[in-house]
């Protein structure tokens, strides 16, 4: 009794193995990977509860998780899941693997479990980033000197910004760089990013350049892009500054979605 359920149905790449309710109250909130059985690679983390890792695993997760995790259904990893489902079909005997590495934990230890095993596993599917990564994920110790040593972002009450979390800053290719990694494919509101006065590309909680959406458009995927051009000088100095400035208002850092609504309505 309480033993995880399996009911091999076989050839279809989809492990029906399933947590009983016993087990699923004594487990609460766990952290796992996945990976591709082709060649061991570890391809998505994720935190959840009930049985998440097997629905996940298998890419069969709803709607409503989608929106949850940030996906839509030509996101990388439900493409590498629906191609090891094919080889299963065709008798290759392949299934997504699934590891759980921490499991009865609250909500809140797991997301900070997940950020720091997603930092540990460069080149993941994971649309988002981990809980809280983009301030506090991993960093060498010259940069979070340098971090701390920066000027806070003042106080912006009259202005309408779109923060958006970027992956990587090169610091010799100017903004032209940086404007190519925020400016498109984002799952965001048109209506609310048109009312935004700039856009500000955001690296390790740190402002990196602001810009004005001179138009949106939306893309094939459900995603949009904005084409744009650098904020006037004064706006440029007073978000900016000359390295950065460090976003430190809790409404305005991005815990795990690269999104975020700065005196925007809904």
């Amino acid at each position: 009794m309480g033993a995880a359920q399996h009911d091999d149905r076989g050839g279809n790449g989809v492990s029906s193995m399933q947590f009983s309710s016993a087990v699923i109250e004594k487990v609460g909130f766990y952290v796992y990977r996945l990976i591709d059985p082709r060649n061991g690679e570890t391809f998505y983390v994720g935190k959840g509860k009930g049985n998440r890792v097997f629905q996940h695993a298998g890419g069969s997760l709803g709607k409503e998780d989608l929106e949850w995790t940030g996906e839509d259904e030509v996101s990388a990893k439900l493409k590498r899941i629906k191609d090891i489902r094919r080889q299963a079909e065709a008798g290759f005997g392949l299934e997504v693997i699934h590891v759980i590495h921490r499991h009865g934990m609250d909500e809140k230890t797991a997301f900070e479990v997940e950020a720091a095993l997603i930092d540990a596993y460069p080149g993941l599917s994971n649309v988002q980033g981990g809980h809280s990564s983009g301030d506090r994920g991993s960093m060498h110790a010259s940069q979070i000197q340098a971090k701390y040593d920066l000027p806070e972002l003042g106080d912006c009450a009259d202005l309408k910004l779109l923060l958006i979390n970027i992956n990587a800053v090169e610091s010799d290719k100017g903004w032209e760089n940086v404007y190519d990694q925020v400016r498109t494919s984002w799952r965001l509101s048109p209506d609310r990013a048109r009312q935004a006065d700039f856009i500000i590309a955001v690296w390790r909680g740190i402002t990196q350049a602001a810009y004005v959406a001179e138009r949106w458009k939306a893309l094939p995927t459900g995603r949009y892009e904005f084409e744009g051009h650098p904020a006037p000088t004064e706006i440029w100095k007073r978000l900016i500054g000359s390295n950065g400035k460090r976003v430190v208002h809790p409404d305005m850092k991005h815990l795990q979605n690269p999104i975020r609504y700065w005196n925007i309505p809904q």
